[in-house]
């Protein structure tokens, strides 16, 4: 029995000294939870501890600095993982640093701090980004208009847009839902905030946000939109000066000839896009396929691009997954037309059948941007008034796991890349 004792004592100590790291895998076999992964190396990172993200390794996996806190997270949130030694990395480490494999190890360094542009009040449709973080346990705060004109952009590394429209047009719902309380009220009090912000239209209220995250970006932040806040930013930003708003919208007609007047000089991502000028129609501009794309339910898809793991860190980073192939869902802005992209931009997602991105990425200035089209990709049509959306039963949604990439590599320590 004492000889027994003895041994159990040494196999746990020994174990103790071999096991250095957390190892997280990330395939579609390996992991329970690919969205709470996610979540706990962000915990990681806020309690000092280093990492590695390990680029097309077993799904884009996680090795941590081992300690006992993480490990007890692991279990308490259902995350998979292992317990391996110093010898046990090291090889994985080697295999990666092959110049004949495309993989990279790359370090994480700090916890970015989180913004979430939205509302304060519960909107009649959910966000896929507040919604995912919660679900991962990533802490974020919540900022509006009222707080980015007041320079507190300056506070976070990333920043995500809700579902907005930076044009001053209410999301186009007027033709819809001009006499639903839900819309007259917001319209209300998007009229109060911008005349307590000292704008005499929620237009110019609005633009004056957009450039305020313009700038932000340009100082190097990183921004991450979806659905209507990638184009409607990008259009509120090459109409500044102009007025197109009709009088439902802001209480007198747009410019007249304002389409000439539009500058692609001054936007993200997008060009030579024609807006919609019907009030009526649920479309901002030509940038959108929504009402283009002819593609049914059932083989709606997308498919991920390879770039290469040790030049292109960026974009590798942010199409880390456990497919390439992942489920198409419908937005106000489903997928970009190619045509209206900028040859500066990455496409990183697309459909090549239907000529359409959905999911992008650019730089501006000393920061970064990228725009992924659609709602929520969890459900493929998203209407005002559906339930929310239970991540409980989609831990492993490759659409999300898409949005956490980008929560997570503004946390990198990233190489130059290739010129």
């Amino acid at each position: 029995m004492k000889k027994t004792l003895t041994i159990l004592t040494f196999l746990l100590i020994t174990n103790s000294i071999w096991a250095s790291f957390i190892y997280i895998p990330m395939s579609h076999d390996n992991q329970k939870e690919h969205l709470k992964a996610y979540g706990i190396v962000y915990f990681s990172l806020q309690t000092g501890l280093k990492s590695k993200w390990l680029l097309n390794y077993d799904g884009g996996a996680f090795l941590i600095e081992n300690n006992p806190i993480i490990e007890k997270e692991c279990k308490i949130r259902g995350v998979s993982y292992q317990l391996i030694s110093d010898a046990k990395a090291a090889i994985i480490l080697e295999e990666i640093a092959s110049p004949s494999k495309n993989m990279e190890a790359v370090t994480l360094e700090k916890a970015p701090k989180i913004a979430v542009y939205s509302p304060k009040d519960k909107m009649p449709w959910d966000d896929a980004v507040t919604m995912v973080l919660t679900y991962a346990e990533i802490p974020f705060d919540v900022i509006y208009d009222e707080e980015v004109l007041n320079d507190k952009l300056l506070l976070y590394e990333w920043l995500h847009l809700h579902h907005e429209d930076f044009t001053g047009q209410y999301g186009r719902f007027y033709g819809a839902f001009r006499t639903a309380p839900w819309y007259v009220q917001r319209k209300l009090e998007a009229e109060k905030l911008a005349k307590k912000l000292g704008f005499n239209k929620v237009s110019e209220e609005k633009r004056a946000v957009a450039k305020k995250i313009r700038d932000y970006v340009i100082g190097g932040g990183f921004m991450f939109a979806m659905c209507s806040a990638t184009d409607s930013f990008d259009i509120a930003l090459a109409a500044d000066g102009v007025d197109i708003c009709e009088s439902m919208f802001d209480g007198d007609p747009s410019e007249a000839n304002y389409p000439s007047k539009i500058d692609f000089n001054k936007t993200f991502a997008f060009k030579d896009f024609s807006l919609i000028r019907n009030p009526i129609t649920y479309e901002f501009s030509s940038i959108d396929m929504t009402r283009k794309r002819k593609i049914p339910k059932t083989s709606d898809y997308f498919s991920l691009i390879e770039f290469s793991a040790k030049w292109d860190q960026v974009p590798t980073m942010l199409c880390q997954n456990h497919t390439q192939l992942v489920k198409g869902f419908m937005g106000q802005t489903t997928s970009f037309d190619r045509s209206t992209i900028k040859s500066t931009v990455l496409v990183m997602g697309e459909n090549k059948t239907n000529g359409e991105a959905r999911y992008i990425h650019g730089t501006k200035g000393k920061g970064m941007f990228t725009f992924y089209g659609g709602h929520d990709p969890e459900d493929y049509q998203h209407r005002i008034g559906d339930p929310k959306t239970e991540l409980e039963l989609h831990p492993n949604s490759p659409g999300y796991r898409l949005i956490l990439n980008n929560v997570l590599f503004p946390a990198a320590k990233k190489k130059k890349q290739k010129t």
